[in-house]
């Protein structure tokens, strides 16, 4: 259709990096962009760490669970949903902040998600890959002090980047009536959308994995929400001061 929608519509995890730098101007340029992305209320709630630190690379891939690309990938950066700065704004006006609204919480959160999906889009334009390492908030305190984090800041998730030295498949995405619905929430029709789209699952996983993994998306998605999800993060966050009221 176009350049940009061919580009966001091929986006990969890519997991395996090309031992090629990518240097401080380009991750400059990449972090402009995403500061680009639409904030609410002009809040601008994100605050990106770039890590470089070798031991500090390690322990991060550590508390995500021992995923290697953390320490390997050019670069790796993790995306803070950040109310500290907006204190120090009321701070300097005399203003006592309010804080610690769940609303707060999102804002911060959602932008973080859209300030990083810039940085994922702007760098795959330039023939970069990544992926999200979300595996930091099984140790969420651990890496909160690892990254000496304020009061009212948390990790969100990690970012890897490089040069694609892999080249896979793009995932097969849910059939647009499922995601896509008129006027009403009408979900008459999903179950039997979702059957034939399990099958194409099915398919990229077999041929992904020379048929070593056959597993559907409805297998996928109820073997993981049959179980808890990192359940120590309510307490975490509400001793960083979210989401008190």
């Amino acid at each position: 259709m176009n350049p940009v929608i061919d580009l966001l519509k091929q986006h990969r995890s890519i997991r395996k990096f090309k031992a090629e730098a990518v240097d401080q101007t380009t991750l400059n340029t990449l972090i402009e962009a995403g500061q680009s992305a639409a904030t609410s209320s002009f809040i601008q709630a994100c605050t990106v760490i770039q890590i470089t630190n070798p031991q500090i690379r390690a322990q991060l891939a550590e508390c995500a669970g021992n995923q290697a690309y953390v320490e390997s990938a050019p670069q790796f950066l993790v995306f803070c949903a950040d109310m500290q700065r907006h204190k120090l704004a009321c701070d300097m006006h005399q203003a006592p902040m309010q804080s610690g609204f769940t609303e707060q919480f999102l804002t911060a959160s959602l932008d973080c998600a859209l300030f990083a999906q810039n940085v994922m889009v702007a760098a795959e334009s330039l023939g970069l890959g990544g992926v999200y390492i979300g595996g930091l908030r099984n140790q969420i305190a651990r890496v909160a002090d690892l990254l000496e984090l304020p009061e009212l800041v948390y990790p969100v998730f990690g970012l890897c980047l490089g040069y694609p030295d892999q080249d896979p498949e793009t995932k097969p995405r849910l059939p647009l009536p499922v995601v896509l619905k008129q006027d009403r929430y009408d979900d008459s029709a999903d179950r039997e959308r979702i059957a034939t789209y399990d099958e194409s699952v099915r398919h990229y996983y077999q041929t992904r994995t020379g048929g070593t993994k056959e597993m559907t998306w409805s297998e996928q998605i109820s073997g993981m929400l049959n179980k808890e999800a990192r359940p120590h993060m309510l307490e975490f966050l509400r001793s960083r001061g979210f989401l008190q009221k």
